[in-house]
Formats: C-alpha cells, sequence, structure tokens
C-alpha cells in the first residue's frame, strides 16, 4: 500500500492524473454549495427534517440536495439512464448489434446515454420544482422559479455528468461512481458529529461502541466477498497452422461471486421508496397507510427488502451473464471445460455454477442490507442512518477499484521503463 501511494507521486504522469481528479472533485464540491435561488432556507431544513425518505439521494449528492444546491440531482440521472440503457441493450435487436460494433458502436451507445440523462434530469428538475413550490420566499413568482430551477438542475447535473466523464477519461478511477463515493464520504463528518451529539445527551458509549464494530465488521465482509471468485478451469486443444502451433495453454473463466455489484440494492429500494415518494405527493388516506406500512424501520419493509435484493441480483445476472454465448465462443476457439462436453453440455454447467454462486450472493448481499437496521435498533443510535449497506457498498468497491488501477499504472509503468 505504501508503496502505491509513494509511485502515485513519484511518477509525472501518474501524478498529473491524480491532480487533475483532485481538481475535479474540488469543482463537484464547490457547485454542491451553490444554492437555487427563490428557496426559504428556513422551511427547506423543516420539510427535509420530515422526509426521511430523501435523505438516501441526499447521500449520493453529498449533501447537495439538502442545501437545494444547483448539484442537487448529482450524478443520479446518469446512473438511471446507465441502467436504463444497459436493460435496453438486452431487450432492443439494435440497440443490441450496437453494442457488438466495438469501440464505434459503444460510443454510439454512450451518446445516446447522454441524451437520455438530459431528459431524466429535465423530469426530475420539474417535479422537484413543483414539490419545493410550498417554502419559496414571500412574494417570490413561482413560474419563474420553475423555469429557473429546470434550467439551473438539468444544466448542473449535466455539468456533473461532464465531469465523471473527464475523471474517467483524463484522471484515475471510473468518473461517476468516484463523484458517489466522494459525495458520500464528505457526510462522514456530519455523522459523527451527530453521534458525538447523541453520546453528550445521554446516550449509551456501548450501544456506539457496537455499531461501529458492526460497521467494520461488514467492511472487512464486503472486501472478502467482493474480491472472491469461483474460477471455472477451461482447456484449448493445441492446434497447427502451418508450421507453427497454437493453444495447448490452460486458462480459467473468473466468475464473481457478488456479480451484480450494488445494484440490486439500489434497485430494491428505489421500488420500497416508490411509494412513499407518491405518498409525499397525494397525501391521501390510502398511500399514506402504504407510506406508513413501508416504513424503512418496519418489519415488513425488511422481509420485502430481503425478497426483492434476491430478485434483482438474479435478474441483473441473469442480463449480464449469457452462459450460451459464453459456450459458444469457447468452443469457438478450441476450448473445453475438463470433464464437460462443448457446446449445451458446457452452457448447462456454466448455468449450474451461476446459479450457486448467485445464491450465495444474493444471500450475502440481503444480509448486509439489513444489518444496520437491526444493528441501529438494538443500539438506539440512529446517527449513522444514511450510512448503510449500501453507502459502504460504494465505499468499499470504489476504494479497491482506485488501488487496483493505480497499481496497473505503476506495472505499466515498469514495463514501459524495462522496454525503453
Amino acid at each position: 500500500m505504501l508503496n502505491t501511494i509513494s509511485g502515485l507521486f513519484n511518477i509525472p504522469d501518474l501524478r498529473k492524473r491524480f491532480l487533475y481528479t483532485l481538481a475535479m472533485i474540488i469543482v463537484f464540491r464547490l457547485g454542491a454549495h451553490v444554492p437555487i435561488a427563490g428557496i426559504d432556507p428556513e422551511k427547506l431544513a423543516n420539510l427535509f427534517g420530515k422526509a426521511n425518505l430523501l435523505g438516501f439521494l441526499d447521500l449520493f449528492t453529498g449533501g447537495a440536495l439538502v442545501r437545494f444546491s444547483v448539484f442537487a440531482m448529482g450524478i443520479v440521472p446518469y446512473i438511471n439512464a446507465s441502467i436504463i440503457m444497459q436493460l435496453l441493450t438486452v431487450v432492443v435487436p439494435q440497440l443490441e448489434a450496437l453494442a457488438k460494433e466495438g469501440e464505434t458502436g459503444r460510443k454510439q451507445l454512450a451518446q445516446y446515454t447522454r441524451y437520455l440523462t438530459v431528459i431524466l434530469a429535465a423530469f426530475q428538475a420539474f417535479g422537484m420544482a413543483f414539490w419545493l413550490r410550498g417554502v419559496l420566499l414571500p412574494g417570490y413568482n413561482f413560474p419563474f422559479f420553475l423555469i429557473s430551477t429546470m434550467v439551473a438542475l438539468t444544466a448542473g447535473s449535466t455539468l456533473v455528468m461532464w465531469l465523471g466523464e473527464l475523471v474517467t477519461e483524463r484522471g484515475i478511477g471510473n468518473g461517476a461512481s468516484l463523484l458517489i463515493f466522494v459525495g458520500i464520504i464528505s457526510r462522514i463528518p456530519a455523522y459523527i458529529g451527530q453521534t458525538v451529539t447523541l453520546v453528550r445527551g445521554g446516550a449509551s458509549l456501548f450501544g456506539v461502541i457496537i455499531l461501529a464494530l458492526a460497521f467494520l465488521a461488514m467492511i472487512v465482509a464486503i472486501v472478502i466477498v467482493q474480491e472472491a471468485q469461483r474460477r471455472i478451469q477451461v482447456q484449448y486443444a493445441k492446434r497447427i497452422v502451418g508450421r507453427k502451433i497454437y493453444g495447448g495453454q490452460s486458462t480459467y473463466i473468473p466468475v464473481r461471486i457478488n456479480q451484480g455489484g450494488v445494484i440490486p440494492i439500489i434497485f430494491a429500494s428505489s421500488v420500497l421508496l416508490f411509494p412513499a415518494t407518491i405518498a409525499q405527493f397525494i397525501p391521501v388516506g390510502f398511500m399514506r397507510n402504504v407510506s406508513n406500512a413501508l416504513s424503512p424501520s418496519g418489519s415488513l419493509y425488511m422481509v420485502l427488502y430481503f425478497l426483492l435484493i434476491f430478485f434483482f441480483t438474479y435478474f441483473y445476472t441473469a442480463i449480464t451473464f449469457n452462459p450460451v454465448e459464453l459456450a459458444d465462443n469457447i468452443k469457438k476457439y478450441g476450448g473445453f471445460i475438463t470433464g464437460i462436453r462443448p457446446g449445451k453440455s458446457t452452457a448447462d454447467h456454466l448455468e449450474y455454477v451461476i446459479t450457486r454462486i448467485t445464491l450465495v450472493g444474493a444471500t450475502f448481499l440481503a444480509v448486509i442490507a439489513v444489518i444496520p437496521t437491526i444493528v441501529e435498533g438494538l443500539t438506539h443510535i440512529t446517527s449513522f442512518q444514511g450510512l448503510g449497506s449500501t453507502a459502504l457498498l460504494i465505499v468499499v468497491g470504489v476504494a479497491l477499484d482506485l488501488v487496483r488501477q493505480i497499481e496497473t499504472h505503476l506495472i505499466t509503468r515498469q514495463y514501459e521503463g524495462l522496454l525503453t
């Protein structure tokens, strides 16, 4: 780890990438403190104090939503657009064909994702502006506020998307994930401050220690499962082409236990929060009852959350891992899995393996997702309520990916030094 950090500053190109990434992060954090005009801060604070459901989204924006800044929507519209495009690529044949065209097709899909991001951002900005019409300053013109807010929020979300792409292209790590990572860790000092206030107010110090140990155990478990994989051995037969012999080597297919990452948890949370969000806009009796029944601290919410994580884990794995296509590619290049016949038998074997692996991954995600709620209920320490399983999975996953990319750059520079 120390060698990785020292290499980050000793290699000129890597240092340049790091400083560029840092500059983009600073711009992102500055934009989170530029407020939208026309909002009464006191009314806004009271509104967010009642709407606990918005804490999940505010975590992704690093506090920009609770301030209602120009970056209030953060990278969320871009993430939603990316997920929608991934699903459409599987469903729509034209997009699937475009994805197989190589770099040109990927660039075209990326452009479609940008267009969809702007559309989603505009719709979301309209909804947010209409929802906040009750917290305007006295005498402020609502039609002007609606138009100006839509323009500002859409432009802000587009700028965040651009910053993320710049980090991916010229910096270190995946830009979108890194911005979410920064938004999450920026809230940690506030959580610590709230915890200190609770302890001074009479909260149990032992409960705080138990909660901290639970978070530490979750981080260790996430690291182990994120790095765990099942290696399926593949042997390639020797082929003689002219006077040269090709193949004959042995390799493996790495199948990750947690194939879907944090996406199943995000999908499950969104589905369960949707009725409560609708109840915010339509406060009728039935919707209010549904919202109360699906309270994040309730037992019904936890049971449905557990089951939906299982469903979305298998769903996402099914659309991202195609055993038939993988078996055809292995057969095409003269490979076979030891003890398994090429073709359909190989596809069936891969399907069997991925089904069992996904069961382990889904169980892990579901257990990790409900542990924070259980521990908070036992310790009665709610200052870390926003820092749940989703946030921990993202933080740990992005940190591991960042270290991995830095090490890749270091290894590349070492090989370049040997060749020159």
